[in-house]
């Protein structure tokens, strides 16, 4: 049964577009390369317009256009980004094995000074298939979830023991380390996503916030009882968030011309890249975004379009604004209390779902909780 009262106030995120941006997906090169400059525009824009966080994704190859177009590292483009906002919080998605447990945690310190208490690791432990392989990392998919609960509990035990501090894993060992600046006061939290056996039991037993990729209601709706019975089962509080993208517009019939245009340029060297990162794949969520239905349908306002040429989140809500919010509204239904929404190109869509589509939600949940108070 949902649950109405005592529900925190619904958050509202953003998208930084590392890949690059445009009003086209899966060309061989985006119109828009993912400059300091203009990702810059994105999350000012998105400061301006009140957005909560913003999602900063990885990866070792460009994931929406060709493979070698330009890509802007992740951990480096954040510690930019937060030095030209204010507000806004940052989601940087970060993959354990990559950088020393005592380093990156110093990092983490250092940014969250730099950017007064501002961001938020997402935990990527299964990466997307051949990527991680590209540069040397053959791990195998539950090797990378053990390694990433300890890279997890050892940043904890970093962040909030006065050092000098010992810790004995067996992926991680620290032998007297310290961490200065300490985030211990505000540390970031970490989000973790995914639908495996693996993900769930790790996000179970770690994670501040799960977040999962959009999926037709009915599918959402078992994952999440799959996961409120293993936070059940940690004795730990469950708070979810969901990933989509939104393709809006006036009318219904523009607004599914607008998703078909946005691949209907892609390049077959495009969709090759992005046939070869799934098939075989072990990623369980990777597998569900892309799966085949009559032209990407997915339901009545959900499309996966976007997997024939995007990595990891392929599928879109498309619709008026109307219809967009009362889906969305069904996911707070479930239980989502934080949306991490974009649309391309991202500035352009970050003003209108700010302005078409943000006002109707909030005043539909608000209603929904009088209503159901009463």
């Amino acid at each position: 049964m949902t649950t109405y009262l005592n529900r925190p106030h619904p958050k509202f995120d953003w998208f930084i577009p590392i890949d690059g941006d445009g009003y086209k997906a899966g060309t061989l090169q985006a119109e828009r390369e993912p400059t300091f400059k203009y990702l810059s525009e994105v999350v000012q824009t998105a400061e301006n317009l009140g957005f909560y966080s913003l999602l900063i994704p990885t990866r070792f190859a460009n994931g929406l256009f060709s493979e070698d177009a330009p890509l802007a590292e992740t951990w480096t483009m954040a510690t930019a980004l937060a030095a030209v906002t204010k507000k806004i919080r940052f989601l940087i998605a970060v993959r354990p094995g990559f950088i020393s447990l005592g380093l990156f945690a110093q990092m983490a310190g250092a940014l969250h000074e730099i950017s007064n208490g501002r961001i938020d690791i997402n935990i990527v432990p299964g990466g997307i298939q051949n990527d991680l392989e590209r540069i040397g990392e053959t791990s195998d998919h539950s090797t990378r979830y053990q390694r990433a609960e300890e890279f997890i509990d050892a940043c904890r035990t970093l962040w909030n023991t006065e050092g000098p501090v010992s810790y004995e894993g067996s992926f991680y060992k620290l032998n007297g380390a310290y961490c200065s600046p300490s985030p211990s006061s505000n540390p970031p939290r970490f989000y973790l996503g995914g639908v495996s056996d693996n993900a769930i039991g790790l996000s179970s037993r770690q994670a501040d916030v799960h977040l999962g990729w959009i999926e037709p209601l009915e599918n959402t709706e078992k994952r999440l009882i799959q996961l409120k019975n293993a936070f059940e089962t940690s004795e730990r509080s469950p708070s979810f968030g969901l990933r989509t993208h939104i393709i809006m517009r006036n009318t219904e019939e523009a607004a599914w011309k607008a998703a078909e245009d946005l691949i209907s340029s892609a390049d077959p060297i495009v969709k090759a890249q992005r046939r070869s990162s799934i098939e075989g794949t072990v990623m369980v969520g990777q597998q569900a975004q892309a799966i085949k239905a009559p032209d990407h349908r997915l339901g009545k306002y959900l499309w996966n379009g976007l997997s024939e040429v995007r990595v990891n989140c392929g599928s879109a809500l498309v619709g008026t604004p109307e219809q967009i919010c009362q889906e969305l509204l069904k996911y707070w239904d479930l239980g989502i209390d934080e949306f991490i929404l974009s649309g391309f190109p991202h500035v352009e869509e970050c003003h209108r779902v700010s302005e078409e589509l943000l006002p109707m939600l909030r005043d539909a949940i608000e209603t929904r909780i009088d209503h159901n108070s009463n």
